[in-house]
């Protein structure tokens, strides 16, 4: 896995080549956002038909693994909707996570937001749309609600909550067609939620006593349980494909976020499977045994040698190892054999970048160049585009990168000012010097200001006095 950070979940980069990514990301809280572009890829190729069937546009919906562990997903503005790895390893099947997925988009797609009538029913705090803190108060347990959803300030008054609720079922039902339309049962959803609902999480003395009086949540999962037994598909299973991917997924999660010990209690070599397996490689990793850890990964590339994740894996072990010369090969593979993965695109040249050796710079931009092309928000690929740059004298160009780096993270004022030094360093008319000033435009600045830095500079340059202000 691989750790990144995320501003305004948007900003996207990487700070070691690993296959899960962390980062501090929340506009409530400091939580994790975590980038894996094998788990990414499942997870899409799961969920892309039903936004589709949904009428949402797959690649302009963001969707955010969340390192936490609380029972938690949600939807926001902007198209982005975030799942927590609590939630993943609570699911029991891959139906039952496409389920809340497909309700996540549900509120995407009823565009169910501050804006859309949160204000007028008492939900000002509420940032985000989030599933199952509204079903923990739906089931008559509000405050377990409060907890899912990080602080109970985001529930305001009675009449947020009923609107909240009416929002949840709203997504309930927009889900459930969309998994029927795109061939898929909205059984998963039903059976998540009902055992969601079954944990004893709260005793009775601790509810709201209006909640008690009206277990809302009954009536809500009943009607969505008929609507979705009505389906055609409802009694559609998950292939034997999709069962290995999610038992892969759990594996992968457990293995990169529990302590190893953990994970190779929980994944004992008396288990021969292959997440087992996999689980057991980077536990071993994490514990130090590289030797081990690269004996197990070979183990799986000589059963799958066209993997570029065994690989990725592979070369993130050595490169952690202080060994990224021998890095470079594995991650080379990991590109040829996922030419359009970003990430791993990141990692070789990451590794070409700390092997110290100027030869191999020319190769880690044209990396990089490409990862950026593929997302242009990956703070972290501009960050090494700019360390390359520079080490080859490139300061021009160096600057642009990091220009582009602080716009990716929303950084304007700093974006400005890279962008304004690499203009002046960088050939006029050229794209690069037509990119810098667009990024000066982007973050807000006017013709005006840009003739006051240039009259500013002007004076400096004849050694006159620059005025305060």
């Amino acid at each position: 896995m691989n750790w990144l950070s995320r501003t305004a979940f948007r900003a996207t980069g990487v700070v070691a080549a690993v296959g899960l990514v962390l980062a501090a990301a929340s506009p409530a809280s400091a939580q994790n956002a975590i980038r894996d572009t094998e788990i990414e890829g499942i997870i899409h190729e799961w969920t892309d038909p039903v936004l589709v069937a949904m009428g949402l546009e797959p690649s302009e919906v963001e969707i955010l693994l969340i390192n936490e562990n609380d029972l938690n997903a949600f939807a926001t503005r902007g198209r982005i909707m975030g799942v927590n790895t609590g939630l993943i390893l609570k699911t029991r099947t891959a139906n039952e996570l496409l389920g809340v997925l497909a309700h996540e988009a549900g509120h995407i797609k009823n565009r169910h937001t501050l804006r859309d009538g949160a204000q007028g029913a008492g939900m000002q705090p509420m940032l985000m749309t989030m599933a199952l803190g509204a079903l923990a108060i739906a089931a008559g347990a509000p405050q377990a609600g409060a907890v899912l959803l990080g602080n109970s300030q985001y529930f305001g008054t009675l009449s947020a909550l009923r609107y909240m609720t009416h929002q949840e079922g709203e997504a309930d039902n927009t889900g459930a067609r969309a998994l029927e339309n795109a061939g898929e049962s909205g059984r998963g959803l039903v059976s998540f939620f009902e055992n969601f609902r079954s944990q004893e999480v709260f005793s009775d003395a601790r509810r709201y006593p209006y909640f008690r009086s009206h277990p809302l949540s009954s009536d809500r999962i009943e009607n969505l349980r008929r609507f979705v037994a009505e389906q055609s598909n409802y009694d559609h299973v998950d292939s034997p494909e999709r069962v290995a991917q999610h038992a892969l997924i759990l594996a992968k999660i457990h293995a990169f976020m529990d302590d190893p010990n953990q994970t190779l209690r929980d994944y004992p070599e008396t288990d021969v499977s292959l997440p087992a397996r996999y689980a057991r490689s980077i536990a071993w990793y994490r514990d130090g045994q590289t030797e081990k850890a690269l004996g197990a990964v070979d183990a799986l590339l000589g059963e799958q040698p066209e993997n570029p994740y065994f690989w990725e894996l592979k070369g993130q072990i050595l490169f952690e190892e202080g060994r990224p010369a021998e890095a470079i090969g594995a991650h080379q593979r990991s590109v040829e054999l996922k030419p359009d993965a970003p990430l791993l695109r990141i990692n070789l040249a990451h590794a070409l970048i700390e092997t110290g050796d100027p030869a191999r710079l020319d190769q880690a931009i044209v990396e990089l160049k490409r990862a950026t092309a593929l997302e242009t928000d990956n703070s972290m690929g501009w960050r090494l585009l700019s360390q390359a740059y520079a080490s080859q004298g490139r300061e021009g160009e160096a600057r642009l990168a990091s220009a582009e780096m602080y716009f990716a993270a929303g950084a304007e004022r700093e974006a400005t000012q890279f962008a304004l030094r690499a203009r002046d360093m960088l050939e006029p008319g050229t794209a690069e010097w037509t990119r810098a000033m667009d990024i000066v435009f982007a973050s807000g600045a006017t013709q005006d200001d840009i003739d006051d830095v240039d009259r500013r500079n002007s004076r400096r340059d004849r050694g006159g006095v620059i005025p305060a202000g």
